[in-house]
């Protein structure tokens, strides 16, 4: 049976990086908890990446002499067994195309330098939860298939098999939530109980919308579920976004807005290498994966990233649009003040049929009064 902790301590993390220092001051964070492994140079890395050890993630440096990091992972993603392992890169230098020529050769995150400790320990963690979750899925579908296909002629044996199974992969799904979650509040510091509030919103929304006959079939008590346990990775693509944009104490400027516009599309990328690495697309990630590239598109079509307009939304996309906004509207920021509650309501309502579904805004105000509850209960401290 699958622990649903998904424990990491003791994952073995291959360490690439030419400065001393730099390889000291790793050691002393993750030795307690990880077993290490240290390479030099990209050669190095490569020889050990090249035999039998078994490496759960690999910090890399970028600048090296002869090889640099671009290379070196380039040339791991060509072992075989080494495709999916992490490659977390070190570098002092995010400028958007040296992030795009990273995540071109193979990269799965950016650790600026001079290394945080706080930020190291969280992201290592997180990607070995959700590799981890991946690895046991994977595990767990190969046992219950062979259960099944063993089984096959003993009928009420081969239900007792699927309904484990069903069981275990709501574990497993429950788990690879919680690793993507884990890893949003590790970078965005506006979460906190937004993400609880906006969960919240979104399923009052969804009770109420599933009572007009248009949407009862696509609104069913399993949908509603996932549609709730998914709405907290609807900004999971800020992890791309860099520091100095995602932390900015006050408004973005209009090149800054861009670049924070890109949040949906490395988001829904996100979701996108999690189902490859769990080898097929999972219906229970298509309501995160439209959620986190949607949520931002507006009914009018002005919205992002791809100017969908109406219908053409996904539903829980639309759903999650209204959430968020008015989340944002009676929340504080460096920015701006709360709004009251009644002002908001106004704000979104003069939205209908533009910014919002028309029938979404319906259901919204015929909740206003609840969401009003959800936000008192989990207000942020």
């Amino acid at each position: 049976m699958l622990h649903a902790s998904l424990a990491t301590d003791g994952a073995r993390i291959l360490v690439v990086d030419d400065a001393p220092d730099a390889i000291r001051l790793i050691d002393g964070l993750l030795s307690p908890h990880y077993r290490l492994h240290v390479a030099c140079n990209g050669e190095s890395a490569l020889r050990i990446l090249a035999g039998p050890l078994p490496i759960d993630l690999i910090l890399l440096d970028v600048v090296m002499p002869d090889l640099d990091g671009y290379e070196v992972c380039r040339r791991l993603r060509a072992l075989p067994g080494r495709e999916d392992v992490p490659v977390v890169f070190l570098t002092g230098n995010r400028d958007p195309a040296s992030e795009t020529a990273g995540f071109a050769a193979g990269a799965t995150d950016f650790v600026s330098k001079p290394v945080s400790a706080p930020v190291l320990l969280a992201r290592v963690r997180t990607h070995l939860r959700l590799r981890a979750a991946a690895s046991a899925l994977l595990e767990q579908n190969r046992t219950l298939e062979a259960r099944v296909t063993e089984r096959t002629r003993e009928l009420s044996q081969l239900a007792a098999e699927l309904a484990e199974r069903n069981v275990e992969l709501d574990r497993v799904r429950d788990a690879i939530f919680l690793a993507f979650c884990s890893l949003a509040e590790a970078r965005d510091n506006e979460t906190g109980n937004h993400l609880l509030r906006t969960q919240h919103y979104v399923r009052v929304l969804a009770l109420q919308l599933r009572r007009q006959p248009q949407y009862a079939g696509q609104l069913d008590d399993t949908a509603i579920e996932l549609i709730f346990k998914s709405a907290p990775l609807h900004d999971i693509g800020k992890v791309g976004i860099p520091d100095a944009i995602l932390l900015k104490p006050g408004p973005l400027n209009a090149v800054e807005t861009a670049r924070m516009h890109e949040h949906p599309v490395i988001g829904r990328d996100a979701i996108l290498m999690a189902e490859r690495l769990l080898g097929a697309p999972l219906p229970f990630l298509r309501h995160a994966r439209e959620i986190a590239y949607s949520h931002h598109e507006r009914w009018d079509g002005l919205g992002y990233p791809e100017g969908l307009a109406g219908e053409a939304i996904p539903l829980s996309a639309r759903l999650m649009a209204l959430a968020d906004v008015y989340d944002a509207l009676i929340s504080r920021r460096v920015y701006k003040p709360p709004l009251p509650h009644a002002t908001a309501v106004d704000l979104i309502l003069a939205d209908r049929g533009r910014r919002f579904d028309p029938l979404v805004t319906d259901a919204f105000a015929a909740e206003a009064a609840t969401f009003a509850g959800i936000a008192g209960r989990y207000r942020d401290e």
